[in-house]
């Protein structure tokens, strides 16, 4: 069964991000959306834990977040795919099963 886990929690505010990087299954795919974008910036405890699932998940970003706060792409982790709110959805159809960290 294919997952899509859905992150929308600030890395350095609780442990969304860790737990779900901890329990998610190989080949599963992880959405960061609305704070969850933080975990993104380079140089950062939880790009470098992104940095190490990158070979087993797919990652993605929601861009209208990282415009909301302010996140400028060019210093956003290598390797996520940045998505608009259509692909977003388009990206829900393709699993099977949503979670939601929160």
């Amino acid at each position: 069964m294919s997952v899509l886990h859905i992150v929308n929690k600030s890395p350095f505010e609780r442990n969304s991000l860790d737990c779900c990087l901890r329990l998610a299954k190989a080949d599963s795919a992880i959405i960061l959306i609305e704070d969850g974008i933080y975990a993104l910036q380079k140089n950062s405890a939880a790009a470098d834990k992104l940095q190490q699932v990158l070979s087993k998940h797919r990652i993605y970003a929601l861009q209208p977040d990282l415009q909301a706060r302010g996140v400028n792409p060019e210093n956003m982790l290598e390797g996520i795919s940045l998505l608009d709110y259509d692909g977003f959805v388009q990206l829900t159809t393709e699993y099977d099963k949503l979670q939601s960290w929160l």
